[in-house]
């Protein structure tokens, strides 16, 4: 095989390694598989314990944007490795924090260790993977980052059902062995994580050239003057509130379509009404990946704000007819296209990024805006829950107000979305 053919082979052995990482990260989605059985058999209400997957969100982007900054120093494979080494670790605490029944401690392993440990993980195969196909930008994001959004799916419908059979309902047996399948499975796949050759070009691309962009002046940016720029401000916001919509569903769907279910049919039994949470959680979690897949490559084509405003956008009307459906089927359907957007809008950030700062800023400008991910994780699954604790004696009012509240920081984002536009800074007005 030609040098050429052996360079295009590892390209492409390297961004299935980078997916399968972020299939390992991912599992952290399926955390509405265990929110419900954990806040009955310790007392935690559903803030309470809400906020060990959003302290994990919280940390993870802030522990992607302190990636973006070592990532240089260190290199893709150590900052993925000790990425995927905390992840596991997290789980670990997580599993003692369960036998001796501390909350506090379980913020700490699930939500700091594990939310550190996600971040240095998810920028590092993300901005890695993107210096080996300039020629797919938009595409191969989506497919690296589509692997984070079938996680959830592995998790759900694989890993911790399993376990859970195995030791007989024990969560603190099944975080534990939680922790050493994604250790056996996130440190090989974190050790292939290589940089390209110095000024790799692969066969047959030429880099596109825009007559009309200051080059001279984007490549002098500097880091502080592009984070500075209301141009990043805006792609911020937009990133951060549809990650606040889709969130929600992402924490407290299993919950959601079981209030549902009961609303249809009381008699329906505990393990009947788990394994339609558990379904849910699986078939979501797989639009929420291909969403990735097809909006980061959609937006190749027709514009990376172009696509933002179609996924915000299109959100705005199946939130308001989430607030008048009571079919669960309708209902399910209608969450897998909140997913398909939410994971959308991973697929087509990291390309926008590069499009509008120039490729050496990428690991510390996307690792930056991915702080939007922290605080939506915040702020989604928070308010969820808060609704749902409010509204405990009247089930009824919990999914609309739920709905209403996705609907408003939607049409926020998209108005955001109709100042932007897909120049490079330095190009036109900033």
């Amino acid at each position: 095989m030609s040098k050429i053919g052996n360079t295009n082979s590892k390209r492409w052995f390297i961004a299935i390694m980078g997916t399968l990482l972020q299939v390992v990260l991912g599992t952290v989605y399926a955390w509405s598989f265990f929110q419900k059985p954990i806040s009955i058999e310790y007392g935690w209400t559903n803030v309470e314990t809400m906020w060990i997957f959003s302290l994990s969100i919280l940390f993870l982007g802030i522990a992607a944007a302190f990636g973006g900054i070592l990532l240089p120093k260190y290199g893709p494979r150590k900052l993925a490795a000790m990425g995927a080494l905390l992840y596991a670790v997290g789980y670990l605490i997580s599993a003692y924090a369960m036998f001796i029944a501390s909350l506090p401690l379980f913020y700490i392993g699930f939500g700091v260790v594990g939310g550190i440990g996600l971040g240095l993980g998810y920028v590092t195969p993300v901005a890695t993977v993107s210096k080996w196909f300039p020629d797919k930008k938009g595409f191969i994001t989506g497919m690296v980052v589509m692997g984070f959004g079938l996680g959830a799916f592995v998790m759900s419908k694989v890993i911790a059902p399993f376990l859970i059979i195995m030791t007989d309902g024990n969560m603190v047996q099944v975080f534990l062995y939680i922790s050493l399948v994604l250790l056996a499975i996130g440190i090989p796949a974190s050790l292939c994580m290589k940089n390209p050759p110095k000024n790799f070009v692969p066969e047959g691309y030429t880099s596109p050239v825009k007559h009309t962009v200051n080059k001279k002046f984007k490549e002098s940016l500097s880091i502080k003057e592009s984070l500075l720029s209301t141009k990043f401000l805006g792609m911020w916001l937009v990133f951060f509130l549809n990650i606040a919509a889709g969130i929600m569903f992402i924490s407290l769907q299993s919950p959601m379509i079981q209030d549902l279910l009961l609303l249809k049919d009381a008699t329906m039994n505990t393990e009947s009404l788990a394994m339609a949470g558990a379904t849910l959680i699986a078939v979501s979690s797989l639009f929420n990946g291909i969403g990735r897949f097809i909006w980061g490559g959609l937006s190749d084509k027709i514009g990376r704000i172009q696509v933002f405003r179609l996924i915000l956008g299109s959100q705005i009307l199946v939130f308001i007819l989430m607030m008048v459906t009571t079919n669960p089927w309708l209902f399910g359907g209608l969450v897998c296209y909140v997913l398909l957007c939410y994971g959308g809008g991973f697929g087509a950030m990291p390309s926008y990024v590069l499009d509008v700062f120039h490729s050496k800023l990428m690991p510390v400008v996307y690792g930056v805006i991915l702080t939007a991910w922290s605080i939506g994780g915040i702020v989604g699954p928070q308010l969820a829950a808060f609704i749902r604790d409010f509204y405990a004696e009247t089930p009824k009012m919990i999914g609309p107000r739920t709905y209403m509240a996705g609907a408003i920081l939607l049409g926020i984002g998209f108005i955001v979305s109709l100042m932007l536009t897909n120049r490079a800074i330095g190009e036109g007005k900033r």
